[in-house]
């Protein structure tokens, strides 16, 4: 069934999508109307070859000024804290009290502009859900960082399509419900519609470091920009190893047919190749989402097809209302930014330490973070203390704390020696606990108990 793309178009038109996320869009419908299931079997691949460990390159390095003269940092920062109970954009979670993430990552260039003399390029890419917020509290707490509006790039949105016949679904209880993101490869089309892309050539500026703004271990490094520019590559990822608790997550592999690197996900995966897919042994490296793409590059690659990169899609099966399971019927599509990497001929990986993907998904990785575990440097980077040697202290929430307000009155112990702590049940930590090794706590009954001052190490705690 070929998909309506004048009614697609049209629909993208009329609500002011720009040219470049349209002609994406409508390439992605055609590739999904036409029968192509998008699955990538485990005969059609290798495990990903020559992927290059960051322990090898050369760290003698500092950051070269005139590298960074020709570099711009982009955030992709459209995500809310929904999942964590927030009403506004992710990035403003504290991680120290009055410092937010957006705090933290305005530091890190302020921090590189005033050493090094570079005016190191900065961008944001909201959504129409964070831009309100993000610009308002740059502009009050980071007023040196630049004007915000100069620093923005507005993802696009795109419409939901009946699953039926691929229209653009209707849903007049609320029409914003017909609509929703298309993923972070959305960054390519906007950099190329917004005018950014020209932009930056223009001035002299010819690498992008993309990181998502919930990962704090993404920060500018002078080994890893140093190796991209030197190599001249195209288009480079940061990989790590996967581990069991990354099974479900995708993975990097080889393509046979072109010796090209691509990114499986799950959703890509057959059923019958799904043990292989979850073998972490055989397929080694998933994706961090840290992503150092040559801007010139991207624009040759992107004008060679068309305007568009060809990337592979991903069809996920929802309702229009996603809280109302009898509204209509509808598929979202997605692309994802590291897809990107099959594209782009020569482009290559890097194994990097797991210190650089640390993500915030929720109460328990938040709570760590504000722990005295990691420290936060006056240039903004926020890094496990010396002596844990790379390892994070791991925390296990019971439900009742889900949300963020629950923090509050949680109190903070030391996880300076923790391994691993758990908690079930309504507690509250007083001034002066610390935790070693693996610490459990549980509270059968609904009161909150209080755990008192204290050394607590290797042990199960009944309150």
């Amino acid at each position: 069934m070929n998909p309506p793309v004048d009614q697609i178009r049209q629909k993208m038109q009329e609500n002011g999508v720009m040219h470049s996320a349209i002609l994406a869009f409508v390439r992605a419908c055609q590739l999904m109307a036409s029968g192509k299931s998008g699955l990538i079997p485990e005969s059609k691949i290798t495990p990903a070859k020559s992927v290059v460990d960051y322990r090898e390159l050369d760290h003698s390095n500092a950051f070269d000024p005139s590298l960074l003269a020709k570099t711009v940092v982009i955030k992709l920062n459209g995500g809310l804290g929904t999942s964590m109970g927030l009403e506004k954009v992710k990035s403003l979670l504290e991680v120290r009290p009055g410092v937010a993430f957006l705090d933290l990552m305005a530091r890190q260039i302020l921090s590189l502009r005033s050493d090094t003399g570079a005016q190191v390029r900065f961008l944001l890419m909201n959504s129409k859900s964070s831009s309100d917020d993000t610009q308002a509290y740059l502009r009050e707490a980071v007023p040196e960082i630049g004007d915000p509006s100069e620093l923005e790039l507005l993802q696009n949105w795109v419409p939901k399509l009946v699953r039926e016949t691929f229209e653009p679904v209707g849903y007049s209880a609320n029409s914003e419900l017909e609509w929703c993101p298309p993923g972070h490869a959305d960054v390519y089309p906007t950099l190329k519609g917004s005018g950014w892309l020209d932009r930056l050539l223009a001035d002299g500026v010819k690498y992008a470091f993309i990181s998502n703004s919930d990962n704090l271990g993404a920060v500018l490094d002078p080994t890893l920009l140093s190796y991209f520019a030197k190599e001249n590559i195209p288009f480079l990822m940061e990989v790590t190893r996967r581990t069991e608790a990354d099974k479900k997550g995708g993975h990097l592999a080889t393509r046979k047919g072109d010796g090209r690197l691509l990114l499986r996900e799950v959703a890509q995966c057959p059923d019958a190749d799904l043990l292989n897919f979850q073998n972490v042994e055989r397929h080694q490296f998933f994706n961090t989402n840290n992503i150092w793409v040559n801007l010139q590059e991207l624009k040759t690659v992107m004008s060679a097809s068309g305007g568009v990169l060809e990337l592979p899609v991903i069809k996920n099966a929802k309702t229009v209302d996603p809280r109302d399971s009898s509204s209509p019927a509808i598929f979202q599509l997605e692309q994802a930014m590291g897809s990107a990497i099959e594209c782009f001929e020569g482009a290559a990986a890097v194994n990097v330490p797991r210190s650089r993907f640390a993500p915030v998904k929720g109460t328990s990785d938040l709570f760590a973070l504000r722990s005295d575990a990691y420290e936060v440097g006056e240039d903004g980077r926020v890094q496990l203390v010396g002596s844990r040697h790379g390892k994070p202290p791991v925390v296990n929430f019971s439900s009742e704390y889900k949300l963020v307000d629950a923090l509050e009155g949680l109190g903070q112990p030391s996880l300076l020696e923790a391994d691993v702590l758990e908690i079930s049940g309504p507690v509250k930590f007083a001034e002066g606990v610390v935790i070693r090794g693996k610490v459990t706590i549980s509270n059968d009954s609904s009161e909150v108990k209080t755990i008192a001052a204290g050394v607590y190490s290797d042990q199960s705690v009944s309150l």
